[in-house]
This record gives structure tokens, sequence and C-alpha cells, in this order.
């Protein structure tokens, strides 16, 4: 039948369908038992071949250098550290290529060691201070000599110095003077300022009350007219109105209108006491200062200083380092060992010639080619970066550059410190040098990037912590936080920044966050005025410092009234009068700020190295503290320092002395050339 036939047929088909599952199967065995005899074979073969090897007396290492090339038959050291300089003032000298060679062919006082940053004698070979670390005196060397024989005396500091004071903010890094006596240097910024032991950025009192009755008299002059109905003379007048503000202001003559900068006229606390001897007197006590006057802006000039003026680079200019200005050409310049410096017999290079080169792409190539032993001040791509970072001749430090957000410590709820401390600790600041800047950078748990500073404590993250302090501030979980006004520079890398930071706020403490983004001179008006909550900074730090370093980053300032309460202070302790209440008009918030005796914490925070116990958390008043210490700041976070950049370098290694640090400035007088090295041969060569 019909259907008989096609139950055959199915009942066929099924078996032959079975047949050819079998074979499948079969064959995947078959391929299991080949690829298992071929692991066995190649493992033998593997066992054979490490045996062969380990026969062998040493296998071949990969390269160590990213370039091997012969050095020079003399003692000349040719270097790339960007382009050609713009002068050899040291008073303008703020970053390199012109640091470096300021440092190669000028002495100052002192000098930083370049493993160490320590102060080592230079021109001084001793200094000490008083017992308040206000004044130092330091005895200079008499064999010390510019470069035409004569005498380096400390008449030549006190001449260089005052003209370090007048030439104003023209000065690099003049923010380094202001610790001086008479050297402060500022803008007037519209606010009364007067010089005192807790204000150290202005002139003297009777300074500012002359200049302010000046500008009232030549108002009111100004607004002086004949009285036709009384008969009064208007010339009459202006007489007797000079003569009355002449007497209360000690018949002191009236000085000129100041529109935009204050002429100093505190005397100068620089004094040649003896030939061979240099008196400074300080405002501020500072225990590193002879660190501070390693930087190049503090090394004397000969004369005047008009050799400096003009477009064009002098090499005549009469200088005292242990190296010489040689020439000045399109190709570079050259400096050559000093005749007349002190130390002549201990400085080894003969010849050290600037290359200029445009690109990091250039350096490159001229290190690759062996026409340069360093190069420095390179700024390579991250692929590049990436290609260099095996090779032994390629080195990277931390650069004393720090970016950081500063508070508004006049604006609530950011002048309490808890909230303050709260934000910086909950920002995982590894994940931003990670994840946003590639590992290009370095984490910045506390404010100087000088390891022995480390020391003193840091900001390190801790959630449950910044939870706990933002709760005893009055805003448990965020609630009643007011949205974070950040504002930022215009640069594709801080805005991922930012914005990162922005997450961790919302993420770890309900907190939202608005970003704002501005170009550079509305970012400094809005500082100027107080017109945000925390603001993008970054700074070069040039010294080690640490005062000088922490006027630097917090300046004092004065800003706008924010409706803080008064404050009363008791014999028990500072204590609130009143809770700090503020209305934000953008959120309708209020702000409670609770005092200690309502929420009693001992706070010892670790490795925080923080403690608050009896403390006032409030910030009151229109002038912010002064900061002088790392310690200082760690315990009052006044800003979040984020990351320390990272600087690079490439020596080859017949280089000796050669050393890179986070001040970037590296010294040639310790500097030596190894004539006799030669690159190891390669397998191909016999």
């Amino acid at each position: 039948m019909f259907w008989q036939r096609d139950i055959k047929d199915t009942q066929r088909k099924m078996i032959n369908i079975e047949k050819e599952k079998i074979e499948q199967i079969s064959d995947k065995i078959r391929n299991v038992k080949s690829i298992f005899n071929f692991s066995v074979s190649l493992c033998v073969f593997g066992l054979i071949i490490l045996s062969i090897g380990c026969s062998e007396l040493e296998k071949p290492k990969p390269e160590v250098f990213y370039s091997q090339t012969n050095p020079p038959t003399k003692q000349e050291f040719r270097w790339s550290n960007g382009k050609t300089p713009k002068s050899f003032d040291p008073a303008i000298a703020s970053a390199p290529p012109e640091t470096d060679i300021v440092r190669a062919i000028y002495d100052g006082l002192t000098e930083n060691d370049s493993t160490t940053l320590k102060a080592i004698p230079a021109i001084s070979y001793s200094w000490s201070n008083s017992e308040d670390y206000k004044v130092w005196t330091f005895k200079l060397r008499q064999d010390a000599k510019w470069s035409n024989g004569e005498m380096v005396t400390a008449k030549d500091f006190v001449r260089s110095w005052k003209r370090l004071a007048d030439m104003g903010d023209k000065v690099s890094h003049h923010q380094l003077l202001k610790n001086i006596v008479g050297m402060n240097i500022y803008e007037d910024d519209g606010n009364s300022q007067k010089e005192s032991d807790t204000d150290i950025f202005s002139l003297q009192e009777t300074t500012k009350e002359i200049e302010k009755k000046t500008q009232e008299v030549i108002k009111n002059v100004g607004e002086l007219k004949t009285d036709k109905d009384s008969g009064k003379d208007s010339k009459k007048e202006t007489s007797e109105l000079e003569k009355n503000t002449a007497q209360k202001t000690d018949e002191k003559k009236p000085v000129e209108p100041v529109k935009k900068k204050v002429k100093n006229k505190v005397e100068l606390g620089v004094k040649a006491i003896a030939k061979d001897t240099l008196q400074v007197t300080l405002i501020k006590p500072d225990k590193e200062f002879p660190e501070l006057v390693a930087n190049p802006i503090f090394r004397p000039v000969y004369a005047n200083g008009k050799e400096f003026e003009g477009e064009s680079l002098n090499a005549d200019i009469i200088t005292n380092g242990a190296f010489r200005i040689f020439s000045v050409g399109q190709d570079g310049i050259t400096l050559d060992r000093a005749e007349y410096y002190y130390n002549k017999e201990n400085i080894h290079l003969e010849r050290v010639r600037f290359v200029p080169t445009n690109d990091a792409d250039g350096a490159l190539e001229a290190y690759r080619n062996g026409q340069v032993d360093v190069v420095t001040n390179a700024q390579f791509e991250p692929l590049a970066l990436k290609i260099l970072l095996p090779y032994t001749d390629f080195k990277k430090v931390t650069h004393s550059a720090l970016n950081f957000y500063e508070f508004n410590r006049k604006q609530a709820p950011f002048n309490d410190r808890r909230v303050r401390e709260a934000l910086a600790i909950s920002i995982k600041r590894d994940r931003l040098t990670t994840d946003e800047m590639e590992g290009s950078t370095k984490s910045a748990f506390n404010y100087l990037p000088f390891e022995e500073k480390h020391k003193k404590g840091k900001i390190n993250e801790d959630i449950g912590r910044a939870k706990n302090l933002l709760t005893t501030a009055g805003f448990p979980n965020g609630v009643g936080f007011p949205t974070i006004r950040l504002i930022i520079n215009r640069n594709n890398i801080q805005q991922r920044i930012a914005k990162a930071v922005a997450e961790m706020w919302k993420q770890n403490l309900n907190i939202e966050t608005e970003i704002v983004v501005k170009e550079f001179e509305e970012i400094e008006t809005a500082k100027k005025e107080g017109d945000f909550d925390l603001v993008r900074r970054g700074i070069v730090l040039p010294t080690t410092d640490e005062t000088a370093n922490m006027l630097a980053i917090f300046s004092p300032r004065k800003t706008p009234d924010n409706n803080e309460e008064k404050v009363e202070k008791t014999e028990t302790g500072s204590k609130e009068k009143e809770l700090n209440k503020t209305q934000n008009t953008n959120t309708n918030t209020v702000f409670e700020s609770k005092t200690n005796s309502e929420n009693p914490l001992n706070f010892n925070a670790g490795n925080n190295n923080m403690s608050f116990e009896n403390e006032l958390y409030i910030d009151t008043g229109n002038e912010e503290k002064t900061i002088l210490t790392e310690a200082e700041a760690i315990l009052e976070v006044p800003a979040i320092p984020l990351y320390f950049s990272t600087s690079y370098s490439l020596v080859k290694p017949y280089i000796q002395g050669f050393n890179m640090n986070s001040l970037d400035a590296p010294l040639l007088k310790g500097v030596k050339i190894d004539n006799n090295w030669q690159p190891k041969k390669t397998n191909s060569e016999s």
C-alpha cells in the first residue's frame, strides 16, 4: 500500500539521518584526537626549544634605549629644550628655555640641588636667621666674580632687587617677592587695604589715607564754582580746602592719584651691611627662605639691566655664572665655560649648545639621529608617550604644576570647612588621572608635589567621612544643599574632568553641580568679584619654599559680604552667636550650619591629620585667612587639589649628572659626558 511504502521511506530516511549523526560524532572524535596529538607534539617541541635555549649562555635582550648613538668627542653638551629663548633677563625668566639658560649663566645667593631640591650654597656660602625667621643674613664668597673680572658684592643684590621692585608685575612670578619688606606689588582692586601683620599685600595705611584724601581734593576742586549769591571766591575755598586737608594728613604733601598700580612707599628690606654681607627682612616668618632665593628672578644682574632692552638677544651681556654666552644665532645659543667662575675647576662641560626645535616631533628626530644629547620641555603626543615609556633613557617626573578647584570661602555654605572637606574627600582622583587624563598626570592628595611635604598629611578619599561631615554641617544626604556653581575654562579636558567630578558629588553626596564655562578674562572678573562657588585654577610652583607657595596659591583677598553673622568669642572657646543663615536666591533654601555645641564631634581623621574638636567651623568677616603652611591648608581645605602635571625628558646613556626634577630645574654644573661610552652591538652585528 502507498502508506506502507511511505512508512518504509520514512524509516529509511530516519536511519540515514541517524547514520549521518554517528558519522559526524566520529569525525569530531577524530578531530579531538588530532588536536590532542598536535598539542602533545607542540608541547614536546616547546620543551625541546626550551632545553636548547637553556643551554645557551644568554638570550639576546630587547633594546633598552630609544636611541643609542656615539657620544661627542669633547665635553660638548647638546640640549633641545624648546624654542629659542626670548630674553636672558633673570627677572622675566618664568619657564624653560629661559630658566635653563639663566641658571647656567647666572649664580644667585643659593641654588636648588637638582636631586633633593634643597638649598645649596652658590654665591652665598653660608646664611643665618633671626629667632623669628624674619631676618636672614647671607655671607657672600669673596672670589665670586662677574665675567668681566669684577667682584660680585652685596650691593649688586640690593641694586638688582630694587630693580625687581621697580619693574612691578612685569617680574615673572612676582608673587614670590611679596613677603620681602618693601617688595609689595599688587594691582589696585578698589578695596581698601593696609599693610599689617595679617595682610602683607598692601602698603602703609598712611599712604592709602593720603591717596584717598588727595582723590577727594581733586574731586571737590573740580566741582567748586563761584557762588554769585554769597559772593564767595572759589579760589579762596580751594586754598582753605587744601590747607585743611594738609593738616589732616599730618602736613604730608598729596601724591599723584593712582589708577592701576600703587608705588611702593615702604623702605626696601634688603641691605648691604658689608661688601660681602646681605641682610633681608621679611614680613612673615619663612623657615625656607634660602630655597626661595634660588629661583632665577633673585639672581643679580650687572649694572642697571639696560643690556636686556631691545628685541634681539645680546650675546655681550656680563654674567656671573658657570657659563658665559659665546654666540647667538639661528642655529641656537652656545655657552662656554666661564673664565672667572670661582668653581671653574669642577665644571666638566666645556661648551653647551641649546638647539632650538619647533615641536616635539623635531626634537624626537634630532635625538634619534644623535644631533642632541637631551630633550626636555617637549609636548609629546599620547601615542609617542606610549612608544617611549619602555625605554630607560625616557624619564618622567611629577611637575610642580597644581590643578585645583578653589572655594569661595565667603559664600555659604562653602564658608563651612566641614562642607569643603566633604567635597574634597568625595572625589576619586585616581579615576580622574587614569580615565580622563590617560595616566599622564599624578593624583594630588595635597597641595605640594615635593616628597618631603607629603608627610604632613593628605586629603584622602573617604566617602563615609564625607557623608558624616555633610550631615553635621546641616545637609544630611545632601538635602537642602544648593547647586554648586563650578566655573572652569574653555578646555575639553577640563570640561571632562568637571563632569566626572560632578557625577562623583551626585553619586556620593547627592549634590547637584552646574558647570559654567568661561573665557580667561571672564574667570578673572568672577574671581575678583567673588561671583563663584568653586573655580578651576592652575598654578606652576616655581620654588620649594612652602611659605611662598602657600601665599602664591592662596593669596588673601577681600570679597563681597555674604550676610555672614558675627561670631562671639567666649572664654570657653569660639561659638556662634546665632545660626549662620543665608538665603540662597537660586534655590530659596535656608542654610543652617550648626555649632560644635550642638554637634559635639571629635574627629581624628587618621590619614587626614585633621582635628576639629572645639573649633569654629564657620569662616566669617571680609578677610580670608592667610595660609602659610601646607598643614594649615590641609586643615582649612581652601581648595580641592586634583592633580599634578608630568614632565618628560630623553637623556642619552652617556650623559652623567643631568637630573630632572619637579621644578624643571636641572643644573649643568655637575653634568659630565662619558666620551668613551659605546652603543651595544645588536645580534646582527659581529
